[in-house]
């Protein structure tokens, strides 16, 4: 009884492990569908989420959600500082006044470096925790 119980819960981890790798494949493949894939994993990582309590599985899941999240609060951020900054240069080219434009194109810019490193940081903690989950180790 004791094997068959053993065997189960190897089983069960053995899912949950293809499953992740499943959930972080799917998120490197919405860089290539414009994020449209980018929402079924999350889904897919709370539907499965309690099923890892108390693994070292666990630590994926949540890894990838928040990931997920401040990821999603990151973006918004960089868009928000975008439309505020070509807000404002469209009110410098009514007023035509051209510091006000100087000063939109820099704050654009900085919304696009926001949106870039942000970009940047997912696709890392991406490929880091599918490394870690490859090598049988939880991430941090």
């Amino acid at each position: 009884m004791g094997d068959s119980m053993n065997n189960n819960i190897d089983n069960q981890r053995s899912a949950l492990v293809t499953y992740n790798h499943i959930t972080y494949l799917l998120y490197v493949l919405s860089y290539f569908t414009a994020g449209l894939l980018w929402i079924v994993p999350i889904f897919m990582n709370y539907a499965k989420r309690r099923e890892a309590d108390g693994t070292w599985l666990a630590t994926h899941f949540d890894w990838q959600i928040k990931t997920f999240w401040y990821s999603i609060v990151w973006f918004v951020v960089g868009v928000g500082i975008i439309a505020f900054a070509l807000g404002s240069f469209g009110v410098s080219m009514m007023a035509d006044s051209g510091n006000i434009a100087v000063g939109s194109v820099l704050l654009a810019s900085l919304g696009f470096i926001v949106m870039g490193v942000t970009f940047i940081w997912h696709l890392y903690r991406i490929v880091r925790g599918w490394i870690a989950l490859a090598d049988g180790r939880p991430v941090p």
